[in-house]
């Protein structure tokens, strides 16, 4: 044993000199997503952080978030999001994020692309997955209740993809995925849970990182992993968003409570990178920006895909040390840091502002 390994045997002593067990303290959570994208950061060959551009960007944003008086207060204030403050609530998050993933569509026409209407608007992007989801309510069909799903008789294939039908010639993205990630969530949530949203999130004891790990450890479809140099690399997008959501939904009260909230990291999807690009946080080598300014797919989780979510988290959680550096007192963690940038990049898409586009990845994943 060298000098810098503890000797066991004496800590043992130690605990029980002072009544202490080996069940008795306890690792808090750890959700691995942080740690796991800083070695991607590391060992990133495609993907390069500009350090400059980086806290230029913190600067601005956080400038941004004072004059807009950005906070998870916004949440609520989007046209289609619940704002009962209740279970129905919760199941309405826990559906909404079971199903955030690629809304994409390989169409060149945008005007037919993926959407739904609603109300007389037309949403697309995550907006036509909640617009879908509302419309369904409105229309009677209880598509927020888990033990739905389980019903094959009544929860139809059909039936699903009449819900989540288009207001174009185009379909949603991956439906079938769609509908098997809704099946096996029923199943779980049934078996594991009994039957219920509420006794899942309860089970986490208002810690964010376990509620992170009950949903990857119980769900598959939230288990969101990749491996580069033979190490499995810990994303968890929407397990993380379900906490954020949750969080920002109740403002930090009832559901959305939890002790350990900053453990929550940025969401790895293609929106973000493709904004801390344009903001000059992120560089790409000449082959991957190639392939993406060519709108040519990037394979799920292959190395690029790999560099790009990973350095694109570490790039938030050094945005938001830079933030905090310059103003101590700030109140700000990752996830008001993504939906800001999220929103932003929806204003500047709409506003048609030149950008690299975003990455092409089909995956369930986001």
């Amino acid at each position: 044993m060298s000098d810098s390994e503890p000797d066991e045997e004496l800590l043992d002593l130690l605990r029980q000199s002072l009544g202490i067990n080996g069940n008795t303290l306890s690792k808090a959570p750890d959700t691995k997503v942080l740690k796991d994208a800083e070695y991607v950061y590391d060992n990133s060959i495609d993907v390069a952080l500009d350090t400059h551009g980086t806290k230029a960007a913190a600067a601005k944003i956080w400038d941004l978030m004072q004059e807009k008086g950005y906070s998870f207060k916004k949440w609520s204030e989007h046209t289609l999001h619940p704002k009962e403050k209740d279970e129905s609530t919760v199941n309405f998050i826990f559906l909404m994020d079971l199903l955030n993933f690629c809304f994409w569509s390989e169409n060149p026409d945008p005007t037919q692309c993926y959407s739904v209407e609603y109300r007389g608007q037309i949403f697309t992007g995550y907006w036509s997955l909640v617009a879908a989801i509302r419309r369904a309510l409105d229309e009677c069909i209880p598509i927020t209740t888990p033990s739905f799903w389980l019903s094959e008789s009544e929860c139809t294939d059909d039936l699903l993809k009449h819900i989540f039908r288009s207001s174009t010639s185009d379909t949603i993205p991956l439906i079938d995925q769609r509908i098997h990630c809704i099946r096996e969530a029923g199943r779980i949530i049934d078996a594991d849970f009994s039957g219920s949203v509420i006794q899942l999130v309860n089970n986490a004891n208002r810690s964010a990182a376990a509620l992170v790990n009950l949903l990857t450890t119980h769900f598959p479809c939230f288990n969101d992993v990749a491996v580069l140099d033979d190490k499995i690399i810990h994303f968890h997008k929407r397990a993380q968003i379900f906490i954020a959501d949750l969080w920002a939904c109740f403002e930090g009260q009832a559901y959305g409570s939890f002790h350990d909230i900053g453990t929550i990291t940025m969401f790895a999807d293609y929106r973000i990178p493709q904004m801390l690009h344009s903001l000059g946080c992120l560089r790409y080598s000449p082959s991957l920006e190639h392939r993406i300014r060519g709108l040519k797919e990037v394979e799920s989780g292959c190395r690029w895909e790999v560099q790009l979510r990973g350095c694109s988290i570490w790039c938030v959680e050094l945005i938001r040390r830079e933030i905090v550096r310059q103003h101590p007192k700030a109140e700000v963690n990752p996830i008001l840091i993504d939906f800001f940038l999220y929103d932003t990049m929806r204003e500047r898409v709409k506003e048609r502002v030149e950008m690299i586009p975003h990455h092409r990845t089909k995956s369930i994943w986001y």
